[in-house]
């Protein structure tokens, strides 16, 4: 479950934070490393043991061949010196895989558009029956009665309408005619009939319905997603994530992330800063 969710009925739970969960990351076959350096004469090692900064320092190095005369201060300089001549390509070796939930259909809408250096996957609204169901509420929103009232009726009402339609739905398509007007073989069975019956009943529910996505991406798009939406100007809710994801890869990797830092803001969120942009 979400760090911070409320029960509002049996079929109904308000979220105001997102979680994410580290799920997959790099390791080195050390001795594949080591063959690589072997064969071209050179003899090098990394002070870093994180994978991510082990993999960006020798892929910049492969660049100039400069394992023989590495430059003093170890991982740490070499990856700030990365940064401060705008080399990001090295960065995108470094890869992550993450568990995103508790967020909006709203903030998806934005995460998406992050196409280079990402990969998506996300639930399925067509096959995961929503009639027990999350809901991310917007902090503005939530920390006022009055406000907070006017969202949780139209919550309450178009979760009902979901429910509803996908009932009626469900029912209406065991008949080959309706079945047919759906575009459905008339003997189609009971997962058949449900999926087509909750892809149109989702058409109800509100860019606040909470989804689960899946996410890939190297450390030089993480950056550049950093720099968007931790931004002050950007939409609370993904300003919210990129400051928890931000958490999580400055202990991942701090030699690639650490020169990020996080200035408050008004609204209880922090703004994301660095003086290496745009690597």
């Amino acid at each position: 479950m979400p760090s911070v969710a409320k029960q509002v009925d049996a079929s109904i739970r308000i979220i105001t934070e997102p979680s994410v969960y580290v799920v997959g990351k790099q390791v080195i076959p050390d001795a594949e490393l080591d063959r690589f350096l072997a064969d071209h004469g050179v003899s090098w090692e990394s002070d870093s043991e994180i994978a991510a900064e082990v993999l960006t320092e020798t892929a910049g190095r492969v660049c100039y061949m400069s394992f023989a005369k590495p430059r003093p201060g170890g991982n740490s300089a070499y990856l700030t010196h990365i940064k401060e001549v705008g080399h990001g390509s090295v960065l995108e070796h470094a890869v992550w895989n993450f568990v995103i939930t508790g967020v909006s259909r709203s903030l998806t809408h934005e995460l998406v558009r992050h196409r280079a250096g990402f990969g998506y996957s996300q639930l399925s609204q067509r096959y995961v029956d929503e009639s027990v169901a999350e809901y991310v509420e917007p902090d503005i929103i939530a920390g006022d009665p009055e406000l907070h009232a006017i969202w949780l009726e139209a919550i309450k009402q178009s979760h009902g309408a979901y429910i509803k339609l996908a009932e009626k739905l469900n029912a209406k398509l065991a008949d080959p005619k309706a079945a047919a007007t759906a575009m459905l073989p008339p003997d189609a069975d009971r997962t058949t009939r449900r999926k087509a019956a909750r892809q149109a009943a989702r058409s109800v529910l509100p860019n606040a319905t909470e989804t689960k996505i899946f996410v890939t991406a190297n450390a030089r798009a993480l950056r550049h997603f950093l720099e968007q939406r931790g931004s002050s100007f950007a939409e609370p809710e993904i300003r919210k994530l990129a400051g928890k994801l931000l958490d999580i890869l400055q202990k991942e990797s701090p030699n690639l992330f650490g020169d990020y830092e996080k200035k408050p803001l008004p609204d209880g969120t922090f703004e994301l800063v660095t003086a290496y942009k745009k690597v």
